[in-house]
């Protein structure tokens, strides 16, 4: 695909390159969009030549991106809240829930706010809720390119994000996914954690060769920091591809040989002949972790109270109830494991 000539629309992150008006010459990187990637392909502004950004100032040593054109300088968190961080070593129990799909993050957090204590209806969050999101460096690096984690900030649903990795841009900037999550629970004061890379992911059709296997070595890092690991499966009634039809080959490869360390691996209760099939598909993981099964009674409801839309590689909620279904129970999974939990609510049962 030549796009000399043609007219895109192009992404420009202010922050980095400053803000273009109308009229501004710009260098474009257009080679993800030329490959017609579904991931990355975009047209991103890379300079605007003639208007360049003013020289960063204040606070900040630690540099992501690193190595490129446009690494940027942020204000880690190690370093702003050095005391608090620097002989920090566990994060107390907290429930962290695991996905592969940045798209899983809105499904998750829904489950958990229709099952925490204190939750009165669809569009009651029960109180002020402290979930914290620590954004992987698999997908987008930006956490500025995620409309979902914006939407849900604003609406009250998530506490803060922590990007972690080469990943940047959230309220605060972590060195690595174990920092992140000491920061979610002992600076955001999460009460639970989800971490999924951001959006957009990369896969070549091969058994190891995908960036959802960050989601095994996240479970070892919840375990190695004290934490409850809660696996979310990535599962598809709909997808055209054998290997990611049922469960997907990455959730069995990612928890079934990179997690070292044992997880509640939640599997919802769906019935009928699918639900079946998914029991028999996940059998094998009950070696190495807890399969827990969970109601998704009153999950769809929370899914479509859900303040941002629901979408998972171009399919929308009805088209892939189960993944989202999967995502929500699992977040329902993690309500029961955190503090407060209400000893009357039936918890998943353990296979």
């Amino acid at each position: 695909m030549d796009v000399a000539g043609q007219a895109v629309a192009a992404l420009a992150y202010p922050r980095l390159v400053g803000t273009p008006v109308v009229g501004d010459r710009v260098l474009l990187n257009v080679s993800a969009l030329a490959l017609r990637l579904g991931t990355g392909g975009y047209a991103l502004v890379v300079a605007i030549p003639d208007r360049l950004p003013p020289d960063p100032d204040g606070p900040g040593h630690l540099m992501k991106a690193r190595y490129t054109p446009l690494q940027a300088r942020v204000l880690g968190v190690e370093e702003e809240f050095h005391r608090l961080l620097r002989d920090a070593d566990d994060i107390d129990g907290m429930p962290v829930v695991v996905a592969d799909l940045h798209s899983a993050l809105p499904a998750i957090v829904a489950g958990y706010l229709a099952s925490r204590p204190g939750h009165r209806g669809p569009d009651d969050a029960g109180g002020s809720p402290r979930v914290g999101y620590v954004m992987q460096d698999g997908g987008a690096l930006p956490a500025w390119f995620s409309r979902t984690t914006a939407a849900l900030t604003e609406a009250g649903w998530l506490a803060g994000t922590v990007t972690v990795g080469q990943a940047f841009g959230g309220d605060l900037e972590a060195v690595s996914l174990h920092s992140g999550l000491l920061a979610a629970r002992h600076v955001l004061g999460a009460e639970i954690a989800v971490v999924t890379p951001g959006p957009g992911n990369l896969g070549t059709g091969t058994r190891w060769g995908f960036s959802g296997v960050a989601a095994g070595e996240a479970v070892n890092a919840v375990a190695a920091l004290g934490g409850r690991p809660v696996g979310s499966l990535r599962l598809s009634q709909q997808d055209d591809r054998e290997r990611h039809r049922g469960i997907s080959h990455h959730s069995l490869t990612a928890y079934g040989r990179v997690a070292l360390a044992r997880a509640d691996i939640v599997l919802p209760e769906l019935g009928g002949s699918f639900g079946d099939a998914l029991s028999a598909a996940a059998e094998p993981l009950a070696a190495r972790h807890n399969l827990v099964r969970v109601s998704v009674d009153g999950l769809p409801e929370a899914l479509r109270a859900c303040p941002v839309p629901l979408s998972t590689m171009g399919r929308r909620l009805d088209d892939e109830l189960a993944y989202f279904l999967a995502a929500a129970a699992a977040g329902r999974h993690a309500a029961h494991l955190a503090p407060g939990a209400r000893g009357d609510d039936p918890p998943g049962q353990h296979c």
